[in-house]
């Protein structure tokens, strides 16, 4: 039934007047606490640099750097470099940052709490286009500490590193994109040698039947022919001189002088028996044996042969020399050198012949063998070409990443500028004791209010006289009042003024505490008034 019963003002009024000092004690508590945080918490100092990405000195159309990356990536790679372990406890060391926690804290706690205070802020260029990538123009390096100077040392000392990183970030992908091309133009350019060695290799190896020397070959085959059918007509030529030689030899032997041709004269038996054989042998090589005119040459070889056995002897005065026997003895020698030289120009002429037929066979094979050789020499040149052609790239590479390795070395490629150094700070960025003290007093205020209500809620008391004739449903004729006695009005006004009086003497004493044992009270002022300043 109670909770039927909805409060008015008048409650509301009377809670409040009933619970006044747990709303003060609580309130105020809260209050001198938010006051004594916001003056104990100590004064955080930040000194913040600005660092300007500057582009290309030289026109990328001219130089292109080796170094690609977008800037804001890089500042992320060399804030990452800049905020190892190893650089953080050295800044720590020269500064002497935290002296008084390394008892307390360990070493990788203070460098997180360090790399915490440090903050990197990127700088966007305004497109105006929300879709689009905003290219990073800078980017602010802060540091945050309780001394003023320290952090300014610090922030320059971060400010140092992050250019000094750059640098060499820059400079050493550089040097490594050089240093590898220069090992690939190295490894491509013993590739190329040695593809170069295949090729004279097998140019040697083959060197009668290469391709460009097809058409001499073909040239070299048609005159070769031309000089074997010139070869067989000078050798038909020398036999017919030959047989002729060997008719004028055989007149000669008969004591036949030649210019004496128109008067009939008759031959030796032994020079008829000559010109008879030389007959034979001829019709021997155009018939058979069993033909007329080889056995009628025969038998009259036979007749001849018979004839001069029944000759005189030479020693009888029949065979004596006569001056026409000296002349045609002469004559005979005369035809057989003649025979000899035809004869030996014969043998030089079979001689030739074979050599021609012996190169005309080699030309041959060479010309047959061409094909394959030109297969396996566009495969090795097709390799040679391909082995230069990535030489020669990377080799262009190798001097455009020099070239760049120099635009690093000179620092005309893009680079971080100091545009702003970090200067002294000369006010805390926080705590905001301003802000944290009304957050005190709002909660303060908050937090005493809520108490009211939990242990009004608590509490299941009837509350006024409305209340009562709710319950009971039975109008109230009289209302009696509380009525304080003498005692009780004594009593209170006792507990206020020894109230008060505590209240002054721990006001009292705490000052003089403070003034003689901390601080004295009037720098204890001016440093509260500089911090709320």
């Amino acid at each position: 039934m109670a909770a039927e019963y909805e409060l008015t003002f008048n409650d509301y009024l009377s809670i409040f007047k009933r619970r006044i000092w747990q709303i003060v004690i609580v309130a105020s508590v809260i209050i001198i606490a938010s006051i004594l945080v916001a003056i104990l918490l100590p004064p955080v100092y930040q000194s913040t640099g600005t660092i300007l990405v500057e582009s290309q000195q030289i026109p990328t159309e001219i130089v292109q750097s080796s170094v690609n990356s977008y800037a804001d990536e890089r500042i992320e790679v060399i804030k990452q470099r800049v905020m190892t372990r190893e650089n953080l406890y050295r800044i720590m060391q020269k500064y002497g940052l935290y002296e008084d926690r390394l008892s307390k804290d360990s070493t990788s706690f203070l460098l997180n709490e360090m790399r915490n205070n440090i903050g990197v802020e990127l700088l966007s260029s305004n497109t105006g286009n929300d879709w689009e990538k905003k290219a990073t123009i800078a980017f602010n390096v802060s540091f945050s500490y309780k001394s003023p100077d320290v952090t300014h040392k610090v922030a320059n000392e971060l400010v140092t590193l992050f250019l000094d990183e750059n640098v060499k970030a820059r400079t050493e992908k550089a040097t490594e994109t050089t240093e590898f091309l220069s090992q690939e133009v190295e490894i491509l350019r013993k590739e190329l040698e040695a593809t170069e060695s295949k090729v004279a290799s097998f140019k040697e190896q083959y060197s009668g039947a290469l391709p460009e020397h097809m058409d001499m070959h073909m040239t070299m085959l048609q005159r070769s022919e031309m000089d074997i059918k010139e070869i067989d007509r000078d050798y038909k030529a020398a036999q017919e001189e030959l047989r002729y030689l060997d008719v004028e030899l055989a007149s000669a032997r008969s004591g036949i002088n030649r210019k004496s041709v128109d008067a009939p004269v008759m031959l030796s038996s032994e020079a008829e028996i000559d010109k008879l054989k030389l007959e034979l042998e001829r019709a021997q090589s155009l018939y058979s044996d069993s033909h007329p005119t080889v056995k009628a040459l025969k038998r009259r070889i036979d007749k001849l042969e018979s004839a001069a056995a029944s000759k005189p002897a030479p020693g009888s005065d029949d065979a004596k020399p006569r001056r026409g026997d000296i002349e045609t003895d002469l004559m005979v020698a005369k035809v057989q050198a003649q025979i000899q030289a035809a004869k030996a120009r014969l043998e030089s002429l079979a001689e030739q012949k074979i050599a021609m037929r012996k190169r005309v066979d080699q030309l041959q094979a060479r010309i047959s063998m061409s094909p394959e050789v030109e297969k396996g020499l566009f495969k090795l040149m097709r390799d040679y070409e391909n082995a230069k052609t990535k030489y020669e790239e990377v080799k262009s590479k190798q001097i455009n990443a020099k070239i760049a390795e120099n635009l690093e070395q000179e620092n005309k490629a893009e680079r971080f500028t100091m545009l702003e150094p970090p200067i002294f700070p000369e006010k805390p960025v926080k705590p905001n004791r301003k802000k944290v003290i009304g957050l005190g007093v709002f909660g303060g205020i908050a937090a005493a209010l809520g108490l009211v209500f939990l242990l009004e809620t608590i509490n299941a008391r009837v509350r006024g006289v409305d209340a009562l004739e709710s319950i009971t449903k039975v109008r109230t004729l009289v209302t009696l009042p509380y009525i304080n006695t003498q005692a009780e009005i004594n009593r209170k006004k006792h507990f206020y003024r020894y109230l008060f009086l505590g209240f002054l003497a721990f006001i009292l004493i705490s000052s003089i505490i403070v003034h003689f044992l901390i601080m004295p009270l009037d720098l204890l002022i001016v440093k509260i008034l500089n911090r709320f300043a």
